[in-house]
């Protein structure tokens, strides 16, 4: 059984922000390249999905779902299928200045768990949905100790 909250996430801070904490490395490849050549970079860079560019120009986004839903179920070669074949596009994206909890709800809108973070035309991140789980976990962890500290602080005789 899965419980769904009908109270929307608030997560404090922006794509900015969690860029910053977390590193703005993309990994990113070719409309070009094989579909193996794009699994194989992503196991070795240990993510779900990689960007798709063209030049400094973003494209599409591939990821291993859309490797296992349009090469491996439907049985073609990932040696000879090119990643634009594919790929995801046009790539729905955010800006810097976008919310977390704005992000969570494109994220989740969407279905996607790749969000790419641009700016004037040029990428500047990805978020992932593994990243805003943990700044909710790490955001309601700091609750809880303020709360705790609250709760059981001493009070004056």
């Amino acid at each position: 059984m899965i419980l769904r909250s009908k109270v929307p996430v608030t997560l404090k801070g922006t794509a900015a922000d969690m860029l910053e904490a977390k590193g703005k490395l993309v990994h990113a490849v070719t409309a070009q390249e094989t579909v193996y050549d794009a699994i194989f970079k992503m196991t070795e860079c240990r993510v779900g999905a990689l960007l798709v560019m063209k030049g400094q120009t973003l494209v599409g986004i591939v990821s291993e779902r859309d490797y296992t839903r349009k090469v491996a179920l439907l049985g073609r070669a990932s040696k000879e299928t090119r990643v634009e074949e594919i790929m995801s596009s046009p790539v729905i994206t955010v800006t810097p200045q976008a919310s977390l909890s704005e992000c969570m709800h494109v994220m989740t809108q969407h279905s996607i768990r790749h969000l790419p973070v641009v700016e004037d035309d040029q990428v500047v991140g990805v978020l992932s949905i593994g990243d805003l789980v943990r700044s909710v976990v790490a955001q309601q962890a700091e609750t809880i100790v303020s709360l705790s500290s609250f709760i059981g602080g001493d009070y004056p005789n």
